[in-house]
């Protein structure tokens, strides 16, 4: 059986207020043309498909175009996504019955029965090979909130609950396999040890809380498709446990990823190979590091022209940082009067003062960036300018519970 790995697509994603439709039009035509060349069994989406909870229509439709062509292209091919933390699961799952039709399954919460079971069989998906035999069972996992993994059943200890749902669904998928059947996971968590990306990646709970350990996915289990981190890497080292990554550098900190997409080998339940697919960037990020003010200048005449035959949209998204003495009222303006007739697109202007230990200041009109700062980071602001002191650790668990509550009830259809 063959799997492709993916995850982290962030469709819909703006950087720095900049639609970036364009590069995932480029990915899943990329990714279209690999599916038909190398024809797998199965294409595993590890969550994060679009990049909030209510994303624009023409995400959406990215998203049900593809996997339409996906199928038309291929009737064989299954394809299995989660919801990840930035996704609506019940907006994940409302085409459900639909897209069951074209051979796609979309599991957006673990629900659980009038007995206070957890609902094992919707969350275990038959993996058909090209023989239309099943050669194995896929775990779907989509990224479990407090709310759903804790309770009367399971208590209030978050990630206990979450083992515990990984015990059972594991226990499950080992007495429905026959011999000869893989196990394949597909989870969107931070695992232990796991490598963060600066900016780009939302926190799940709070602090190291979130961060589960690799011990939940036991032997049986052959391949483990994880989403979250952008990053491509495996988890403690192990083969069969990996992050793929996202397909697009999804901020400024991304730019030396080299984003792939992972080509799983598998025969029987024993896992062959894992080989990285490299995605081409249809779009560059560039940034100028911080220098004063004169050498940036400098830097900015140098860049290359544009050229009138080359496409606008293929343009690097470019982001300066300045060091300075003291505030520059009009730096955007030079900046600006710089990059005049230069095959740049400029998105973010950053300032470093001297004094200010490193520290750096948006220069878009010098306000705070509200996307960039995660719900946890403005409460304990809000909670510094309050009470002068530092939040401590249960009120931000406490806050922690309270607006994944939110979120949820936000989630509803």
């Amino acid at each position: 059986m063959r799997l492709f790995h993916t995850s982290d697509w962030h469709l819909g994603q703006n950087l720095h207020g900049q639609e970036r439709d364009f590069e995932h039009a480029c990915f899943l035509d990329w990714l279209l043309g690999q599916l038909g060349l190398h024809r797998p069994d199965v294409l595993l989406i590890a969550g994060d498909i679009f990049d909030t909870v209510n994303p624009p229509l023409k995400a959406q439709e990215r998203l049900y175009d593809f996997i339409i062509s996906a199928h038309e292209q291929n009737p064989a091919l299954t394809i299995v996504m989660i919801a990840g933390n930035h996704d609506s699961g019940s907006r994940i799952e409302l085409p459900a019955p639909l897209m069951r039709r074209l051979r796609t399954h979309a599991l957006g919460r673990v629900l659980w029965l009038d007995d206070g079971q957890l609902d094992v069989e919707r969350l275990l998906i038959p993996l058909p090979s090209a023989d239309g035999e099943i050669a194995g069972w896929c775990l779907a996992l989509p990224f479990l909130r407090p709310a759903e993994v804790t309770g009367a059943q399971l208590g209030d200890d978050y990630l206990r609950g979450i083992g515990q749902v990984h015990e059972w669904l594991i226990a499950a998928a080992n007495a429905k396999r026959q011999p000869g059947q893989a196990l394949v996971a597909i989870s969107h968590a931070h695992m232990a040890g796991g490598s963060v990306s600066e900016d780009s990646e939302r926190s799940l709970i709070i602090g190291n809380a979130e961060a589960l350990p690799a011990s939940l996915f036991d032997a049986s289990v052959s391949y483990v498709a994880l989403g979250h981190l952008h990053k491509p890497q495996r988890v403690n080292g192990e083969e069969r446990i990996r992050y793929c990554g996202s397909p697009i550098p999804l901020s400024f900190s991304e730019i030396g990823y080299q984003h792939q997409i992972l080509d799983v080998q598998l025969d029987g339940e024993t896992l062959v190979s894992v080989e990285s697919r490299l995605i081409p960037r249809s779009v560059n990020l560039q940034r100028l590091e911080a220098a004063p003010l004169a050498d940036i200048l400098k830097q900015l005449a140098e860049l290359p022209d544009i050229d009138l035959l080359a496409e606008t949209q293929r343009q690097p998204w470019l982001e300066v940082r300045v060091r300075l003495d003291e505030p520059q009222p009009d730096l955007r303006q030079q900046v600006e009067n710089a990059l005049q007739g230069k095959a740049v697109r400029l998105v973010r202007i950053a300032a470093e003062y001297a004094g200010s230990g490193g520290r750096e200041d948006s220069q878009e009109d010098r306000l705070i960036e509200l996307d960039q700062l995660t719900p946890q980071e403005l409460f304990s602001r809000a909670w510094q300018e309050s009470y002068g002191s530092e939040v401590d650790e249960q009120t931000l668990k406490d806050f922690a519970v309270l607006l994944q509550e939110v979120q949820q009830e936000g989630e509803q259809p």
